[in-house]
């Protein structure tokens, strides 16, 4: 972040003097605009002049406060390509004050549902690898995040698992089973709703992959997406509305939770 401070990228020049148009044309001041988004003046006067690279939630507040209507956030899909910003703590950030989460996992869990030990078994599985302490340095700061199961006021918090996800043995049966345990005692919570989606469904509308959809402490959706090469914030209305209704589909395919945990039960036991 530095570096991007010192030597504005040109998509951040843009972004900036776009949306200092933008307000300037009503005749506001940057007083007047923090009072109609949930930002400092200081903020404000950073992202236009291009020394802060603004998050989601900023963009979109600033879009509808401008009636820009839509024009901030498609600059801002441009900003966020320029460079490479640590959208992993970004997510992270916005993760622990979500007021809601709703999470679809197609070929490993979710970080708020793993032990240590599966932790330390994806981290050691990554390529090209890392050394030990890099490894530890990782699976405790996953393991920080899952405070928010417990946090209060208490989030709610959706996840619909692929099957293939559990019957992957990662780390071995014994970390398998610790694992598996573990769902259980988190589907207890009563702000979480687990779901498996059976490999036997013969549709299914999570076909393009994992995503997860998380809404924000002033009641703004986004999406998120990780995948091979990085992960990227969805925080067009239309992406976000797309992202929804999948979800739903995605919800009403999966077993009910009640089923869920049964099916769950029943991997364990190795009846399946």
């Amino acid at each position: 972040m530095t570096e991007r401070k010192k030597k504005p990228s040109p998509a951040a020049k843009v972004f900036g003097a776009q949306s200092r148009m933008m307000r300037e044309r009503l005749g506001w001041t940057m007083k007047d605009l923090e009072k109609r988004i949930p930002y400092t003046e200081s903020m404000i006067a950073k992202v236009e002049r291009a020394e802060r690279v603004p998050k989601p939630p900023y963009v979109v507040a600033v879009d509808e406060a401008l009636a820009a209507q839509g024009l901030l956030i498609e600059a801002a899909k441009l900003l966020w390509q320029d460079g490479p910003p640590e959208w992993t703590q970004e997510y992270r950030e916005l993760q622990a004050q979500a007021l809601s989460l709703w999470v679809y996992s197609t070929h490993i869990l979710h970080g708020l549902l793993q032990t240590e030990d599966y932790a330390r078994a994806v981290f050691r599985s990554v390529r090209p690898s890392l050394d030990e302490e890099a490894v530890e340095l990782a699976v405790q700061r996953r393991l920080a995040t899952q405070q928010l199961l417990h946090r209060k006021p208490a989030p709610r918090l959706a996840f619909v698992l692929e099957e293939a996800v559990l019957q992957k043995m990662t780390g071995g049966r014994a970390v398998w089973e610790g694992q598996l345990r573990h769902l259980l005692e988190c589907a207890e919570l009563h702000n979480v709703q687990m779901q498996i989606m059976p490999n036997s469904r013969e549709t299914n509308a999570g076909v393009e992959g994992p995503f997860v959809l998380l809404e924000t402490p002033d009641h703004r959706t986004i999406g998120y997406v990780s995948g091979q090469q990085g992960s990227y914030f969805l925080a067009d209305p239309e992406d976000v509305s797309m992202l929804s209704h999948r979800y739903g589909t995605i919800q009403s395919q999966a077993l009910d939770p009640e089923s869920s945990v049964a099916f769950i039960k029943r991997l364990l036991a190795g009846d399946k």
